[in-house]
This record gives structure tokens, sequence and C-alpha cells, in this order.
């Protein structure tokens, strides 16, 4: 187990989108972070307090998370210093990046030396299956998007939070390094050896309740050039009955891939729709889900009008606005 309550460790992220992981958790459970760490050149701010190695300490924190979630999944160099002074004060360190803490030999002879912990939540805990796309009972729902982080793992906690609230059978299911740190449990998807990725997302979501959903946190875009094959696990794993397509309109390119768009609404429903009715030909793409933070109200409440009368699908900012409307939709699937 994890110990918390948790400094996030912002590093030096080079935009606020780089600290996803950590901007999740204080979304999400804002009760686990007590406070940020930021480097020199830090560009983004959780509107946390910043704290010290020391002052987190005194503060009762019990474990540093690395919250950045860099191209790559790297462990700096100029991270080093940090990490070691944390586990001298007496702090354990949780990272989700695909560079494993315990694979930096100085961190773990530290860590070693001080008695504290060393968390790679981003390691899978089981020899997961081969998929076989049979049929199972139950209900699912996955987030698919036009980009990489546009939002698709906040529509699902925020379709839970709704559900929850109407006492329906839901659970979330997290695929990725925040939504594990968020729930404690999950599969980390993109670590998962490609030939068992689909057949981790079956052992995920089981056979359950006929009135019960699982809300698939979505990874990648079928669009992405470099992370389209996770997004594809899901499709064929989950096996959704019904789909939500996630957008942010401000973007200029694809994340990462200044040569590359972002396809259009239209492309996704179509695209995602083929390849989700290869293993249920029943699903259904129910809502539209727009992130529109960069957005003012009247802008956003303006675009999501637009998007609505061209789609014909209830299109809500979950997070801003709630997500009722969804799950109106969902269900009536």
């Amino acid at each position: 187990m994890i110990n918390t309550p948790y400094l996030l460790f912002l590093g030096d992220a080079p935009d606020p989108l780089a600290a996803k992981v950590a901007q999740g958790i204080k979304d999400w459970r804002p009760e686990l972070g007590l406070g940020q760490y930021r480097m020199d050149g830090c560009k983004a701010d959780l509107g946390l307090p910043d704290l010290s190695i020391a002052e987190a300490v005194a503060a009762g924190c019990k474990t540093l998370v690395i919250g950045v979630a860099n191209r790559g999944g790297v462990i700096s160099a100029e991270w080093k210093s940090v990490l070691i002074e944390a586990l001298e004060a007496g702090l354990d360190i949780a990272s989700g990046l695909h560079n494993l803490l315990r694979d930096e030999a100085d961190l773990v002879a530290k860590a070693e030396k001080e008695g504290r912990a060393l968390h790679d939540v981003r390691i899978p805990s089981v020899a997961y299956p081969i998929a076989t796309g049979k049929p199972r009972s139950g209900k699912r729902c996955l987030a698919v998007g036009t980009d990489c982080s546009v939002g698709k793992m906040y529509t699902a906690l925020a379709m839970e939070k709704e559900m929850r609230a109407r006492n329906a059978k839901v659970t979330f299911r997290a695929t990725g390094q925040t939504g594990i740190l968020i729930t404690g449990d999950g599969v980390p998807l993109d670590a998962v050896i490609a030939d068992f990725m689909a057949g981790s997302v079956e052992y995920l979501t089981p056979d359950n309740d006929a009135d019960h959903w699982d809300l698939i946190e979505g990874q990648g875009s079928l669009y992405h050039a470099s992370y389209s094959g996770v997004t594809m696990a899901l499709i064929h794993g989950g096996q959704p009955d019904a789909l939500i397509l996630c957008h942010e309109p401000t973007r200029e390119h694809m994340r990462g891939l200044p040569d590359y768009q972002q396809p259009t609404l239209e492309e996704l429903r179509d695209t995602a729709l083929v390849l989700a009715r290869v293993v249920n030909p029943g699903v259904q793409v129910v809502g539209i889900s727009v992130n529109t933070q960069h957005l003012s109200d009247a802008d956003a409440t303006a675009y999501l009008a637009k998007v609505e009368a061209e789609l014909g699908l209830p299109t809500v900012d979950p997070f801003r606005h709630g997500a009722a409307r969804l799950v109106d939709a969902l269900e009536n699937c």
C-alpha cells in the first residue's frame, strides 16, 4: 500500500498538461495532496501550497508522488537530488513512469539505507490472459478521444460520481498511472506486453450483474500515431456497450505531434464504431464530452450547443457542468 497523504512533485514540468498525474489526484482525491514541489522553470501550478521537502514532512506527508507524465516516461537526472533528499527526510516515493524507480541504483541504495519504499505503479502485477472476445455479462462504457490527454479519465470519474449519487451499480476501471493512484487498483495498460493488452482489459472488466456498468478509463487515441495501439486494446478487450467521444477544441495539433491534426468528432465516431462492432455489434455512441477548460463560460456554452446540434448527441463538459446528461444517455442505452 502507498502511504498517504502525498507531496505532489511537479519537477520542471514544461506546461500544465505535463503535470496531469498530479492534477488528477488533486481534482479527484484532494484530501490526499497536501502540497506541491516545483523546481526552477516549472510551468505547472496546482494551486496547492509550495512545500520544501522538510515542510512537507512537517505537514504530515508520507509519500512523494511523481506527478509528471513526460514524453517517454523518464526519471530526469535533474530530479535526482530532490528524490534523494525526500528519501533521506523519511518520505517514500511513488511513480507511474515507464522509467522504473527500482531500476535507478542510486535511489534503490538510498531507499534501502533509509528504510523507505519505492512504489512503481506502472508494473503489471498479474499474468494476464490473451483476449478471447467472448461476450461477458454486465455493461461497459469506454471514453475514446480525438487526442491524448483530452479528458477521458475525468469523463469516466465524473460519470461514476453521478451514478453513485443515483445509487447505480458502477465501477471506475483504471487503466493508467493516474487512475491507479486515485483508486488504488487497476491495470497499467501501456506497460502490458502487446499480446496481452486486450486480455488485461477483459480481466479488468469481468462478468457482472446485468445492470452493472464498468466505466473504463480511456487511453491514447485511435488517431494518434504514437499511442493508437493502447486504444485498440481497450476497444476490443473492453467490448463496450457505449462509447463517449472526448475532445479538446483548442488544440493546434495532436499532443506531441506537430505535423498531425486531430480528427473531427464525426471521423472519430465512425471509426470507433466500426472497430468496436468487431466485438460488440450493439455498441452505441451515446454522448460527447468536451474539455472546455481553456474557453470562457460563454464560449464553452456556445461550443457545446454547436456540437450537440451538429451531431445530435448530448454534449457537455462533465467536469465543469456535471455528468448528469451523459449518465441519462447511458441509462437509456
